[in-house]
């Protein structure tokens, strides 16, 4: 049975083939990414909220204020046609494909929906040592090459995105894995993140 919070956002499915990255009643794989953000499932990510969440997968202090400030402050506006300026700057999931930037790898479509072939491209085009990987030499270079002209906001979105799940996920030889990034693109890698840090954490306690 697919779990979803107050506003319908299924945050987790699963089907024949593994993840299902779209969820049968419209939900899309981007809202499924960021549900995990929405602490109270209330369809609404607050700062307060996003920085919860970061600190949940393993962020330090510092990087978790900057990530909920940079985050929430840049989408807030996209994600709540017609309303005007709040400064609590909240995220409204509903409208999260309003706020994709450019300069990415193209796996969200414009409705946020996931791209399989797209997904599928990132290691065709990129992946030179291993096929499932990628090196932290072969995001650089991705991420360079879907730079948009003069998108500077684009670019430093992908690359604070990329490097940060870089950071936390890459394997013992420094290689962000295929399954992991699939997984991150519907959301189902901060849970299993956030679990093992519980967990992890509540064996040290006792």
């Amino acid at each position: 049975m697919e779990k979803k919070n107050s506003s319908g956002v299924v945050l987790s499915s699963k089907d024949e083939t593994g993840t299902k990255m779209d969820g049968g009643d419209n939900t899309s794989a981007l809202q499924k990414h960021v549900a995990f953000f929405d602490r109270n499932n209330d369809g609404i990510i607050y700062p307060s909220e996003t920085y919860k969440g970061f600190r949940a997968i393993g962020c330090g202090v510092a990087l978790s204020a900057a990530a909920a400030l940079f985050i929430n402050i840049g989408l807030s506006r996209k994600t709540r046609p017609g309303k005007s300026l709040s400064l609590r700057f909240p995220i409204e999931i509903q409208h999260i494909s309003r706020g994709k930037h450019g300069s990415d790898s193209g796996v969200y479509d414009a409705e946020g929906r996931f791209v399989p072939s797209k997904f599928e491209e990132i290691f065709q085009k990129h992946s030179l040592k291993n096929s499932s990987a990628l090196t932290s030499e072969e995001l650089s270079a991705m991420l360079k090459a879907n730079r948009v002209p003069k998108d500077f906001g684009g670019w430093l979105a992908s690359w604070v995105e990329w490097k940060i799940l870089y950071r936390l996920c890459k394997d013992k030889n420094g290689a962000l894995r295929k399954e992991t990034i699939r997984a991150a693109y519907d959301g189902s890698l901060f849970k299993q993140m956030a679990d093992e840090r519980a967990s992890s954490i509540a064996k040290k306690k006792s």
